[in-house]
């Protein structure tokens, strides 16, 4: 990004301070499906300049209820969820795999915006995880073949050295998605929408979901 990039990003972003604390969040304009409202938020993050809008906190935990928190990115969003991707055998993978339930955090700061997602997790299919695997730039194919992900290493040199094995087992060939790599869908029961306002008298809405439709309730502070 250029200099006069980074100055139009940081003008967009002042120019949306504090429009969602004025304007706040009612009830009675919140869309019945929580989804398209993620979306219309998710849009206006893209649009106010934030770097990496995308990123979210990803809470997992193991089967003896042992939390973990870590960044990722949000790669879609529709009827069926939120979907990121990943190393099936990373901690999170594992964790995963033995408690198939997960919480996001969407953290907004410049639209003083949180959007929380709680629910259970499954895999996408092979077919859905190398469609998205080829979209990635060569180098992070690479990466996602040579690394054991979250397991221990002697060193950097080494790493470089499975980096550079990698390298060489495919050439200048197709970099195909690893078996042990792709993507899961957190399948939301609950999704709260918090947007702050003036002298901390925030506003939070919860969607619940309850069979086949959502719940709509207003928190306190």
């Amino acid at each position: 990004m250029s200099q006069f990039d980074d100055l139009r990003a940081h003008l967009k972003a002042i120019r949306t301070l504090a429009r969602g604390v004025t304007k706040g969040l009612s009830q009675l304009d919140a869309e019945p499906d929580p989804i398209p409202l993620f979306r219309r938020w998710w849009k206006e993050a893209e649009e106010s300049g934030l770097l990496l809008p995308e990123s979210t906190a990803l809470a997992t935990a193991s089967s003896d209820a042992v939390p973990s928190v870590r960044m990722v990115l949000l790669k879609g969003v529709d009827e069926r969820g939120f979907r990121f991707f990943t190393n099936y055998e990373s901690r999170k993978g594992v964790e995963l795999e033995s408690n198939a339930r997960a919480a996001l955090c969407f953290h907004w700061s410049i639209l003083e915006r949180q959007v929380r997602v709680e629910g259970t997790v499954t895999r996408l299919t092979p077919e859905e995880s190398d469609a998205y695997f080829q979209t990635r730039d060569r180098g992070s194919r690479i990466g996602a073949w040579a690394s054991d992900q979250s397991r221990p290493i002697a060193d950097r040199a080494a790493f470089e050295t499975r980096v550079a094995e990698a390298k060489a087992r495919f050439g200048d060939g197709d970099v195909p998605c690893p078996p042990h790599w792709g993507g899961y869908t957190i399948s939301p029961v609950y999704i709260e929408f918090w947007q702050g306002r003036a002298d901390r008298l925030h506003d939070r809405l919860v969607y619940t979901r309850s069979t086949d439709e959502w719940k709509i309730t207003r928190l306190q502070p």
